[in-house]
């Protein structure tokens, strides 16, 4: 952290959203006071905070070293009144959107001036400040899952968000080690969640047609896309192709991209018959013989790989 002085953040929400945030700001010194609805879920929150730090420590990538002073500066509470002296707050709640304005009403009236009120699903900000009185200070900040091992932070302002909360957004995020990038423009979804759902629902559309099974579309993702999307994005691979050869293969082939504006009427047949996908062993792949668990580990391990070269190359 560049501050001198530890700044108090506030983190409305105990989810795994809200702990994984908790967790980032506890590790580079700030005080962190986490906000939820009961005793029991915020010594749940507290649990996995300690989890997420000692596997941090375990890989050498916790500030300090130290796990136990880390977890000193969390505290939590069920009352909002608590983030009223927080130079920063954080909303990490479900996606309900009478709940988000109430809680950004409340906020609003009991925060300093200065104090930045930010929400970090991804919901535009504009869209929050229904009882709002100052809502030049009002901001989305979008953290990506698992929070504390994704470096990247989608930071856009709504149209009265002054340019102030803006910088001040980004540099705190950047002195928490997080790499922020501006979205100049608000909308759904905003850069990430984006991509992210047009390859998905090209992906459904696929196995819904019968053109592949979920395993060869995986595999073609993994093995293609995912091989080289960690080092050349999407424009940079173009260019670095030809981007007039690329511009011509598109002319040809995006009038045969799914273009739906609802998912695969087969997937949607799946979720409306109960499948959930690992949680209950239902959905495009047969789980009954992956292992979803081992999946997840591999995934962490792959996160944790990419934190420790980003520190290196940092």
């Amino acid at each position: 952290m560049t501050d001198t002085t530890a700044r108090k953040i506030a983190v409305i929400g105990n989810g795994l959203m809200g702990a994984g945030i908790a967790q980032i700001f506890a590790a580079a010194g700030d005080e962190v006071v986490i906000i939820g609805r009961n005793a029991d879920s915020l010594q749940a929150a507290r649990e996995k905070i300690a989890q997420g730090l000692t596997e941090f420590a375990a890989h050498d990538l916790l500030p300090g070293g130290s796990v136990e002073r880390a977890l000193a500066r969390v505290t939590t509470s069920t009352g909002i009144a608590d983030a009223a002296n927080a130079s920063f707050v954080v909303e990490a709640v479900i996606e309900d959107a009478a709940l988000k304005n109430d809680i950004f009403g409340q906020l609003d009236a009991i925060c300093a001036p200065s104090c930045i009120l930010a929400s970090s699903s991804g919901r535009p900000a504009s869209s929050l400040i229904e009882q709002v009185k100052t809502p030049e200070r009002v901001i989305a900040a979008h953290f990506w899952f698992p929070a504390p091992m994704i470096p990247v932070v989608e930071v856009c302002p709504g149209p009265q968000t002054s340019r102030d909360v803006v910088d001040r957004t980004m540099a705190i995020l950047r002195s928490v080690g997080k790499e922020p990038v501006e979205v100049t423009k608000e909308l759904p979804g905003m850069i990430g969640n984006r991509i992210q759902f047009a390859i998905l629902r090209e992906a459904w559309a696929l196995w819904a047609s019968g053109a592949a099974s979920a395993e060869a579309i995986v595999t073609v993702v993994k093995k293609t896309l995912g091989r080289r999307l960690g080092i050349t994005g999407p424009l940079e691979s173009a260019e670095l192709g030809g981007l007039d050869t690329l511009h011509a293969f598109a002319q040809s082939l995006l009038p045969h991209i799914d273009a739906d504006q609802v998912p695969a009427a087969e997937v949607s047949a799946l979720v409306a018959d109960g499948a959930r996908g690992f949680a209950n062993q239902r959905g495009t792949h047969d789980w009954s013989n992956r292992d979803g668990a081992a999946l997840l580990d591999a995934r962490r391990d792959e996160l944790f790989r990419w934190l420790a070269k980003d520190r290196t190359e940092g």
